[in-house]
């Protein structure tokens, strides 16, 4: 697990552009997987920024997000169908034939969840998946208690998930209870995960995540048995772990690495 601390909610959003840009340039018909809410909203504008610059293209890619919430139409302002759209795909050359979102209007959740995998196996799996992290350090929307092996399924919300996310609707009332989600196994058969956090009200599920045990009631330490998760920090985010400084120490190592600024003798 890498643990990179940066200054600010800017320097993570271009982070994880470079790495989606790195590996797009690399691999244009990359199959990525995606996040919703405010935390990866700098790293979209990023990336609009950089198409619109003309220095990447979503032409090839294939995308699949994390996440629906359960009983909203696709064009509800707050379904993630619609926050895809708007704050990403209708600004840049995706294919939307190519981009798949859980189908929370679905009749049977159960089957949308066996078939929502099979697509993504179907395009030979995720190569690289953004995330997020709640509060109580949840993944996705796998809340504390999840199966560490779960797969895509319909998921109920707890309070504190359906609070942390009533900024978005007139009020808590209206925050739907049930979701569809990728499971903390799903995740874990991506090929790369970045996942970003920022502000003091991450440190706690940050630190769980990255130094606590590996227990389903922190879904994303589950993280820590990926063999390649790197973990965007700002510095409040980053306040409660312990070795903060041996993080600073191997970054700089490992910046120096991979610029080859590293003598033989540290290889």
């Amino acid at each position: 697990m890498r643990v990179v601390i940066l200054k600010n909610a800017e320097q993570i959003s271009c982070r994880a552009a470079d790495v989606f840009g790195q590996l797009i340039q690399a691999r244009p018909a990359a199959v990525l997987g995606l996040a919703t809410g405010g935390t990866p909203l700098g790293t979209y504008r990023e990336l609009i920024r950089r198409y619109r610059a003309g220095e990447i293209s979503f032409s090839q890619v294939t995308t699949f997000n994390l996440d629906e919430y359960v009983g909203l139409p696709r064009d509800h302002s707050q379904s993630y169908h619609t926050f895809m759209h708007e704050n990403l795909f209708s600004q840049a050359d995706f294919d939307t034939d190519n981009c798949h979102l859980p189908d929370g209007s679905c009749v049977d959740p159960a089957q949308a969840g066996v078939d929502y995998e099979q697509k993504i196996a179907a395009a030979g799996g995720i190569d690289l998946q953004l995330l997020g992290i709640g509060t109580d350090g949840h993944i996705a929307f796998n809340e504390p208690g999840s199966s560490l092996a779960s797969r895509t399924r319909l998921k109920a919300l707890t309070e504190q998930t359906r609070s942390d996310n009533a900024r978005f609707f007139e009020s808590i009332d209206e925050v739907p209870r049930l979701a569809i989600t990728m499971g903390i196994g799903s995740i874990l058969d991506t090929q790369r995960i970045v996942l970003l956090a920022n502000g003091a009200g991450k440190a706690d599920a940050v630190q769980a995540l990255v130094e606590g045990p590996v227990t389903a009631q922190v879904p994303a330490s589950a993280l820590q048995l990926h063999p390649h998760v790197t973990i965007l920090l700002d510095e409040a985010a980053a306040t409660k772990l312990s070795r903060i400084d041996y993080y600073r120490h191997v970054e700089t190592l490992q910046r120096q690495l991979e610029t080859k600024k590293v003598s033989d003798t540290f290889l």
